[in-house]
């Protein structure tokens, strides 16, 4: 009986039957290693497009970069305060040389008149720079005193974890009170006639303290009559508050706190004569 041959034909044996499997081999692994190679090449690229990621996901901006944010934002404080104070630019100077004038007289007098000129030149600049901060932070609060929102306004500048929520009640003359919540407790701040914002601060401790318990509860009244607090010191007296929390119960009671919702009355947010906003650089100066 003959014997049937098998119809698929032997791979061939020796180098000839090991070379494509091997051929095929190097080229997927010079393959992968090209993409591989491209991936990182455009991943480096991306990033170094964007520079490096902060903390809260956002790149990173250079110290450079800063600096001169911050020069500018003094600049444009600058020009705003000088527009409403001309003075101010003779009480910088008259400052500066004072200071730099004192401290260069006693180098004289001790034999240094050159040692302590870069001193001198120092201390003059910070003692202008002084002069220019609480000219520009009075000249900030003479443009909205007695304007609806001010309070607010003043409160959401002031420097710390302070929570600030901007008419929680008013009514329809723009009475209006404001939530604070930071170490001392619950601050609540009313602004806009007297007879009037009392009532609402009344009504809204009753219904704080069903939530907040024992927590200490402050009502600060703004204006200039006796018991009230003018709106130029409010950022001081509420920063002088005894510290009654921790930051885990303030942020425990801020929770609580989020739990009475309802509606916030529209209240501007410190508006100027003629219209116009404070600008952001007034609020930066204002804090310093």
């Amino acid at each position: 009986m003959a014997r049937s041959k098998p119809t698929d034909s032997p791979a061939p044996a020796g180098k000839a039957g090991r070379g494509p499997a091997a051929g095929r081999g190097r080229s997927s692994g010079a393959a992968a290693g090209a993409t591989a190679a491209s991936a990182k090449g455009r991943t480096d690229k991306g990033t170094s497009g964007k520079g490096k990621a902060g903390a809260d996901g956002q790149p990173k901006v250079g110290r450079l970069k800063k600096v001169g944010n911050q020069v500018r934002m003094i600049k444009q404080a600058y020009s705003l305060t000088r527009k409403n104070d001309p003075r101010l630019p003779w009480l910088m100077l008259i400052a500066f040389v004072v200071v730099a004038g004192v401290v260069e007289l006693l180098a004289i007098l001790f034999g240094a008149p050159f040692l302590l000129l870069p001193l001198a030149i120092v201390l003059g600049v910070m003692a202008a720079m002084i002069v220019f901060g609480r000219r520009a932070q009075g000249s900030a609060y003479r443009q909205v005193e007695g304007q609806p929102g001010a309070a607010a306004w003043v409160l959401e500048g002031m420097r710390g974890d302070w929570r600030v929520t901007a008419g929680v009640a008013g009514t329809t003359q723009l009475d209006s009170v404001h939530h604070v919540l930071g170490r001392p407790g619950i601050i609540l701040v009313g602004e806009g006639s007297p007879a009037r914002v009392r009532g609402l601060i009344a009504q809204e401790k009753k219904k704080i303290a069903r939530v907040v318990g024992d927590t200490p509860i402050y009502d600060v009244l703004v204006g200039d009559e006796e018991g009230q607090v003018p709106l130029r010191k409010l950022s001081t007296h509420v920063m002088k508050l005894p510290r009654n929390l921790s930051a885990a119960e303030v942020n425990s009671l801020g929770r609580r706190m989020s739990a009475l919702g309802g509606p916030k009355m529209p209240v501007p947010g410190g508006p100027l004569p003629g219209g116009r906003q404070m600008s952001v650089s007034a609020r930066q100066v204002r804090r310093r």
